[in-house]
Formats: structure tokens, sequence, C-alpha cells
């Protein structure tokens, strides 16, 4: 069974700095993209960075210049540097991983991120 676990996130101060991991297991398949997703209260669920097995990377506009997504040297893992931080980045991250061989989504528990004085 795949499953994509992510530890880390918590509260940090506005203009400071959060590192969220992802590990993925349960497959010996690499997956093609890895990225994360955001949900703050009251709003839908979106798109913060992916990365693309092999390199290439896409950005929401608003983290662009703040946030850098990597993979992982064991391939299926990725990080998200988070760097000034404002409290409209305040959500439940949500770890995702795509498959295409199997055309098949999969999504982590989600760490909460809350920035505030």
């Amino acid at each position: 069974q795949v499953r994509l676990v992510e530890p880390g996130g918590g509260l940090v101060q506005p203009g400071g700095s959060l590192r969220l991991s992802c590990e993925g297991s349960g497959t010996i398949f690499i997956f093609d993209t890895m990225g994360w997703y955001r949900q703050a209260p009251g709003k839908q669920r979106e798109l913060v960075a992916t990365a693309i097995n092999g390199g290439g990377a896409n950005y929401a506009d608003s983290v662009k210049e703040r946030f850098t997504i990597s993979r992982g040297n064991a391939n299926n893992t990725v990080y998200l540097q988070m760097n000034s931080l404002t409290p409209e980045d305040t959500a439940v991250y949500f770890c995702n991983a795509f498959l295409r061989r199997r055309i098949q989504y999969y999504w982590g528990q989600g760490t909460q991120v809350t920035v505030s004085p």
C-alpha cells in the first residue's frame, strides 16, 4: 500500500522559514511527480509546487521566489523549503504524488503550518 508521510510543519513567526518533507513508501516505482498542496480554513485546496522526476518544477504565483521544491536522493522523497513566510501561508499542507503507469494520485495526511507572531 502506497503511503506518503509528512513529518514537520509547526508554528513560525512572519518572515521566518520552515522546511517540509514527505517520504513515499509501498511502491518499487519512482513517482513521476511529487508536490505540495495546501488548504486554508474556508478555502479550496490549492497547488503550491510540484517537482517532476528528472527535473523541472512548477510553483503557484503566490509562492514563487519564496518557496523551493526539491526531490531527495531517495527518489520518492520531496522537500519544500519555505522562506519569508506570511500569515497568508497558514494552511494544512498536503504531500501529493502521481504514478503515471497506474494513473493514480496519492495524498499524505497533511501537516499544519501556522504563521503567526
